[in-house]
C-alpha cells in the first residue's frame, strides 16, 4: 500500500506547481512592477518617450482633407530676390495688402514684425493698414521689454494685433498652443486665435466660458481646456497664459500646395505679379509670412519627426496656419481637441496593464499560446491608444507597455524560479503529506480520490484501497454526497480557493463536523486537480452551541430587566392619570433647565397653574368626569408649549411649565396668555358642557431668583394673587 501511495505522490506532484495563493502573487507583483514605473514616470523620466509615441501616433492618422479655409502667401527665397532685401521695404508690404483687400479675404494675418518703418513706402503701409480693417498684425510678449517685440502702432490701437510666441518642449518641439496671456495685468490675444475668432464672428461665433467649467473657453461646439502641469506625458510643465494641447490636423497636400503639410501656398511675387486667382483668397483667412531658408524662421513640431527619414521643420507661418485650423475646425465641425484623462484613471489604466501582464504570462503556461497572447495584447495596446488619439484622446501608452512588459518578465522569471524549486522538493512533499496529522485528499475532475493521506484513512474508517478512484457517493448519505460535490464543483469553476463546514459520517456511523479548505491545482500538460484538507471541529461546534443559547439566554433576560425597569422609571417620574412629569421629575427638570440658564446666560420661565373651579366639576360631574378632564387639561397643555418646554402636573389640579432658554420675559406672558385661551375652550365629557379657566403664577430666572425652591415659592404666590384678582388671569412674582 505504501509503494503504491508513493507512485502516486510522485504522479500528482507536478499538481503542485501554482502555488495557492496565486492570485496575491499576480497582484503584488503588477502592483510592484507599476509603482516603479509610475514613480519613473512622477520624477518625469518617460517624458520624451510619451512625445516621442504621440508624435508617431500623429503620423499614423490618416490625413484628412485639405484645409480650404486658410491660404499662406509665403515669402520665399524668390520672393526675396525680387525685393532685394531684408527687411522687405514697406511699399511691397502694402501694395501686397491691397492686392489681397481687392480680392476680399475674409481675414488677413500679417506675421512680419512691422514695429519700425522700413522706407520706402511708409505711408502706403499706414495707409493699408486703417483701410483693412480685417488686418491683424503680430507682437512678441515678454516680461522682459528688451526682448520683446511691440507691434504696429496703428493695428495696436485698434487692438488688431495678436503675439506669436510659441511654447516649445524640452526637446524643441511645438505641442502646445497659447490663446491668451497676461501681462502687467493686461490680457493679449494670440495670432492665431485672432484671425480665428475673426473668422468665425461672420458665422456667428463668439467666445463664452464653457457652462461646466468657468476657467474653460467655449467657442461653438469646441470646449478649450486649459493645459495644466503633468496632463498627459507632461510633469511639472510651465503652464503660464492659457496654453491647450493642440491635436494637430494632418491635412492632405492639395494640387496647388507645395509639399508638407497641406495648406495652400502662393509665393509673394505670384501674387505681386497678379498670378494668383481670386478664388484662392475670397472668404478666406490669407497669412503672410516667411518661408525662406534663409530667414531661418522655422520650428519643429508633431509632423516634423519621420518614422523614416530626416527631421523635417516646419515654418512660422505653417505652424500658425495649424493653430488657425485647429480652432476653427473644432468650433465648426466639433472636429475634437486633445484631451487626457485624469491623473486617478492614468494611473488605473497603467496599473491594469501590469496586471494584465501577471495574469497571461501566470495563466497560459503553453510557450507558444502564451507568446501569440503577450503580441496580441501589444497590438491591443497600441491599438488602443491610437484609437483614443483619433478621437482626441491621448493615452499613456508607454507607460503600460512597460507595466505590461515588466509583469511579463517578472513572472516568467517566478514561473521558471518555481518550477526549478519545486522540482528539488519533490522528495520533501512526498516524505511530508504522510506526516500530516489533518486528513489530505486529492481528486480529479471526474471527482475521484486519486491520493488519500493515512490520516484521511483512519478519519473515514475506510482502507485507502477501497476508496481510491471512488467518488463520495459511494460511501456517504447523498445529503452529505450532495455537498461535497457542490464545493467541488465550486472550486473547478472558480479557480479558487474555498472553506466550507460539512457533515462527514464515517463507517462507524457517527457523524462528526468538519471544516474543509478545497483549492485547485494544474500540472505542466494543464490537467486539474482538487486537494482537500479536513479538520474534525465537532468539540468546537458543540461548545460553541451551548455559547450560543447561553448568550441567548442572558440576553433575553437583560432585555426582560431592562422593560422592568424602565417600566419602574417611568412609574416613579410620571403621573398614572395624565402621563405628565410629576413633582419628582419637576424638580430635577427645573435644577437642570437653571443651571443650563446659568452656563448660557439664558432666561428661563416658571408658570404655576391652578383650575379655577375645578373642584364644583368633582362635585356636581363626578369624579371620573373630573379625571377625563385632567387629561383633556393635560393634552392641551402640552400643545400650547414647545418641545423643549416642560409640562408637569404636581398633583390636583395643579400644572407646572418650565419655559427653557426664552429671550425676554415678556415672552412667558405670551405663553400664559395662550394657555388662558386654550383653557377656556369648552369641554365636552359625555353629557356634560364644562367650562373652565386657570390662575397663572408667572416667575423668571434669575430676574426673580436663582434658586429653584424659591421661584417655585414666588410662582405660587404669584397664582393665588391671580385667583383674588379674578381668576382667569395670570399674574408675575
Amino acid at each position: 500500500m505504501s509503494k503504491q501511495l508513493s507512485q502516486r505522490l510522485v504522479k500528482l506532484l507536478p499538481a503542485l506547481q501554482q502555488p495557492l495563493n496565486q492570485g496575491r502573487s499576480e497582484i503584488f507583483t503588477a502592483s510592484s512592477v507599476a509603482v516603479c514605473i509610475l514613480l519613473l514616470r512622477s520624477f518625469g523620466f518617460m517624458q520624451f518617450l510619451e512625445w516621442a509615441a504621440l508624435d508617431y501616433l500623429f503620423h499614423l492618422r490618416p490625413q484628412e482633407p485639405p484645409e480650404q479655409r486658410i491660404t499662406i502667401v509665403a515669402i520665399d527665397e524668390a520672393s526675396l530676390h525680387q525685393v532685394g532685401s531684408w527687411p522687405i521695404p514697406d511699399r511691397y508690404i502694402a501694395e501686397v495688402l491691397q492686392k489681397l483687400k481687392d480680392n476680399q479675404p475674409r481675414a488677413i494675418g500679417l506675421d512680419i514684425y512691422r514695429n519700425l518703418p522700413v522706407e520706402p513706402g511708409h505711408q502706403d503701409l499706414v495707409n493699408a493698414y486703417k483701410s483693412i480693417p480685417n488686418l491683424v498684425g503680430i507682437e512678441l510678449l515678454s516680461n522682459n521689454k528688451n526682448t520683446s517685440v511691440p507691434p504696429p502702432p496703428q493695428l495696436n490701437q485698434t487692438r488688431r494685433v495678436g503675439f506669436n510666441n510659441v511654447v516649445y518642449d524640452a526637446d524643441g518641439k511645438v505641442r502646445r498652443s497659447l490663446l491668451y496671456w497676461h501681462i502687467n495685468d493686461q490680457a493679449h490675444e494670440s495670432f492665431a486665435l485672432k484671425l480665428a475668432l475673426m473668422y468665425l464672428k461672420s458665422e456667428g461665433i463668439t467666445p463664452k466660458q464653457a457652462k461646466n467649467n468657468h476657467e474653460s473657453l467655449q467657442l461653438g461646439k469646441a470646449e478649450f481646456r486649459r493645459f495644466q502641469p503633468n496632463d498627459g506625458g507632461y510633469v511639472g510643465a510651465d503652464n503660464r497664459g492659457y496654453q491647450i494641447l493642440s491635436n494637430f490636423p494632418k491635412v492632405g497636400t492639395g494640387s496647388s500646395s507645395v509639399e508638407g503639410y497641406g495648406f495652400r501656398k502662393v509665393s509673394m511675387q505670384d501674387l505681386l505679379n497678379n498670378q494668383v486667382p481670386p478664388s484662392w483668397i475670397k472668404d478666406r483667412i490669407v497669412l503672410i509670412g516667411s518661408t525662406a531658408t534663409s530667414l531661418q524662421d522655422f520650428v519643429f513640431f508633431p509632423y516634423s519627426s519621420r518614422l523614416i527619414g530626416t527631421v523635417k521643420p516646419v515654418a512660422g507661418i505653417e505652424l500658425q496656419a495649424h493653430f488657425i485650423s485647429e480652432i476653427i475646425s473644432a468650433a465648426l465641425q466639433g472636429r475634437p481637441l486633445l484631451k487626457v484623462w485624469s491623473h486617478l484613471i492614468e494611473c488605473l489604466w497603467i496599473c491594469a496593464w501590469a496586471y494584465v501582464g501577471a495574469v497571461v504570462t501566470r495563466r497560459i503556461q503553453r510557450p507558444s499560446l502564451n507568446f501569440i497572447s503577450i503580441i496580441l495584447l501589444y497590438f491591443v495596446l497600441c491599438g488602443s491608444a491610437y484609437v483614443g488619439l483619433l478621437f482626441g484622446w491621448w493615452i499613456p501608452a508607454v507607460p503600460a507597455l512597460l507595466t505590461f512588459s515588466g509583469s511579463t518578465i517578472a513572472i516568467t522569471y517566478q514561473v521558471a524560479y518555481r518550477q526549478e524549486e519545486l522540482k528539488r522538493s519533490k522528495e520533501f512533499v512526498h516524505e511530508l503529506i504522510n506526516k500530516i496529522p489533518d486528513p489530505i485528499f486529492v481528486k480529479n475532475k471526474k471527482h475521484q480520490w486519486i491520493v488519500l493521506n493515512e490520516a484521511y484513512c483512519q478519519f473515514s474508517g475506510y482502507a485507502e484501497n477501497v476508496l481510491i478512484e471512488k467518488s463520495d457517493y459511494d460511501f456517504f448519505p447523498k445529503d452529505e454526497a450532495d455537498v461535497f460535490r457542490a464545493c467541488d464543483d465550486l472550486v473547478f469553476q472558480t479557480q479558487q480557493p474555498h472553506e466550507n463546514e460539512e457533515d462527514f459520517t464515517d463507517a462507524r456511523g457517527i457523524t462528526h463536523v468538519i471544516a474543509t479548505k478545497r483549492s485547485l491545482h494544474k500540472d505542466a500538460a494543464g490537467n486539474f486537480f482538487l486537494v482537500g484538507v479536513i479538520r474534525d471541529i465537532t468539540i468546537r461546534k458543540r461548545m460553541e452551541d451551548e455559547l450560543r443559547r447561553a448568550a441567548d439566554d442572558l440576553s433575553r433576560m437583560n432585555k426582560q430587566l431592562k422593560i422592568k425597569e424602565d417600566h419602574l422609571r417611568y412609574l416613579a417620574y410620571h403621573d398614572p392619570l395624565t402621563g405628565l412629569p410629576n413633582r419628582k421629575f419637576f424638580i430635577e427638570q427645573l435644577q437642570e433647565s437653571l443651571l443650563w440658564a446659568q452656563e448660557n446666560n439664558s432666561l428661563t420661565g416658571l408658570l404655576f397653574i391652578d383650575l379655577d373651579g375645578f373642584k364644583q366639576v368633582n362635585d356636581n360631574c363626578g369624579h371620573e368626569i373630573g379625571d377625563r378632564l385632567l387629561i383633556t387639561i393635560a393634552r392641551r397643555l402640552t400643545h400650547c408649549l414647545r418641545s423643549t418646554d416642560t409640562v408637569s402636573r404636581l398633583g390636583g389640579d395643579e400644572f407646572t411649565v418650565i419655559l427653557r432658554a426664552i429671550p425676554k420675559v415678556q415672552v412667558a406672558a405670551t405663553v400664559a396668555e395662550k394657555i388662558l385661551v386654550t383653557l377656556t375652550e369648552a369641554i365636552v365629557l359625555q353629557e356634560h358642557i364644562i367650562n373652565i379657566s386657570a390662575s397663572i403664577g408667572i416667575s423668571v430666572y434669575p430676574s426673580n431668583s436663582q434658586d429653584s425652591e424659591t421661584l417655585i415659592k414666588l410662582a405660587d404666590n404669584a397664582m393665588y394673587r391671580a385667583k383674588h384678582l379674578g381668576k382667569n388671569r395670570y399674574e408675575f412674582a
